[in-house]
């Protein structure tokens, strides 16, 4: 395989977690008793630019589809940081009802619903039918289709070009990054910004948050590579933060190469420095972390084993990508997991992908009461625990797997 950004051979394997299906691809009643396309989870690493990618096995209209049911919007926390991110932007690059804003992976408009309130105009592109739907359901102006240089010449050819376009943890989910991140040349207006959120790999590293690899994820990315695969498509970052979301995060700030002015911030250098000092251009840093996830699989494992041994029951919360990641390098079925709960009506009522778990409504852990709960999206574990603070009434207990297994 070649690299995603530079095409230089793939040689250095960060993992090999065997193979997964989709982990958005939910199981209807009849589709339960069909088979399941299973693709090899293998990600390697570029030693030329240091992109870390998930190695080609699958499209991404296979990935997301009409029945992609993930929803942004079910967790308050998420929604919390959008509204946090809304007020920030306008208040940062004084953007008004003069203003365009748009959103790349607008999913069901949790964002853009921040901005319409504000009376800003804003557009939202989405690929996936069931979350556009969700957000015109809210009023909002949504284009579904993949984003790239075409769609965004044909935008600025209608005099739609962006003061704002926002790309919250999509630049991840891209598979031609290259053309995706140039389209933002070519939307922008020439003093325009674009932002864009992803996982950090620096975070993935030290925290062996291997459970944030799955096919739908095609890129695990630093600043380093960000950085490179920027410039070589006319955007040039001026601004970098890091955010506690999806288990560490960061949130870049780029503008045109050729029209921004924007001095670049000492927290660009400051962090490339460190992402150098962690070793991300060293081949050596990445040995070891096979063998750490391999840890976290088999102490996991060990405890739904004894569980089940002791006659403890055990339920899970969140039919999250990342936890069906986990499920599957786990072997991990319903004899282990009783169901898991998710308060998204688009997955309940249907099983979680490989390991063929049902997803069931919240209720159902009043209903059972199960000793233990998996917090499997474990990047919004403590809005978790407080929402099934209940637990507590009848000693349940709550359990993470990830960085290290945890029994609180």
């Amino acid at each position: 395989m070649k690299c995603r950004h530079c095409d230089a051979e793939l040689a250095l394997a960060l993992a090999d977690l065997g193979s997964a299906p989709p982990s958005n691809a939910y199981l209807t009643e009849v589709r339960l008793h069909a088979p399941e396309k299973w693709f090899p989870l293998r990600v390697l690493v570029c030693e030329r630019c240091w992109l870390v990618q998930t190695e080609d096995f699958s499209r991404a209209d296979e990935l997301f589809d009409a029945d992609y049911a993930y929803f942004s919007g079910f967790s308050t926390t998420w929604l919390a940081h959008c509204e946090r991110y809304v007020a920030d932007m306008i208040e940062r690059f004084g953007l008004s009802e003069k203003s365009r804003i748009f959103e790349i992976a607008a999913n069901d408009g949790s964002l853009l619903a921040f901005v319409s309130a504000r009376g800003i105009p804003c557009t939202g592109i989405e690929p996936t039918a069931s979350t556009a739907a969700a957000a015109r359901a809210r009023g909002l102006d949504i284009i579904e289709e993949f984003f790239g240089v075409a769609l965004a010449r044909r935008l600025a050819a209608q005099g739609m070009r962006a003061d704002l376009a926002a790309a919250n943890n999509v630049l991840a989910h891209v598979p031609d990054i290259n053309d995706f991140v140039a389209g933002f040349h070519e939307l922008l207006k020439a003093d325009g910004v674009a932002t864009f959120e992803f996982p950090h790999l620096l975070r993935l590293l030290h925290e062996s948050q291997f459970d944030t690899i799955y096919h739908e994820h095609f890129s695990y990315l630093s600043l380093t590579a960000v950085e490179r695969i920027f410039g070589r498509n006319g955007l040039s970052i001026f601004d970098v933060e890091e955010l506690p979301t999806h288990g560490g995060s960061l949130r870049v700030y780029a503008q045109r190469h050729d029209t921004g002015t924007r001095p670049i911030t000492p927290r660009v250098p400051a962090m490339l420095e460190r992402e150098d000092l962690a070793g991300l251009r060293e081949s050596a840093t990445y040995a070891g972390f096979q063998a750490r996830t391999d840890g976290i699989k088999n102490d996991f494992l060990r405890f739904l084993l004894e569980a089940r041994r002791s006659g403890r029951t055990v339920a899970a919360y969140g039919a999250a990508a990342k936890g069906n990641t986990l499920m599957n390098y786990a072997g991990v079925r319903r004899d282990l997991i009783a169901f898991v709960a998710d308060r998204n009506p688009a997955k309940q009522a249907k099983y979680t992908p490989g390991s063929r778990i049902p997803i069931v409504p919240e209720e159902r852990i009043r209903q059972h009461r199960p000793d233990f709960v998996v917090i499997l999206p474990w990047n919004i574990r403590i809005e978790v625990m407080e929402q099934l603070a209940y637990i507590r009434e009848w000693g349940g207990r709550f359990v993470t797997a990830v960085p290290a297994l945890e029994v609180s």
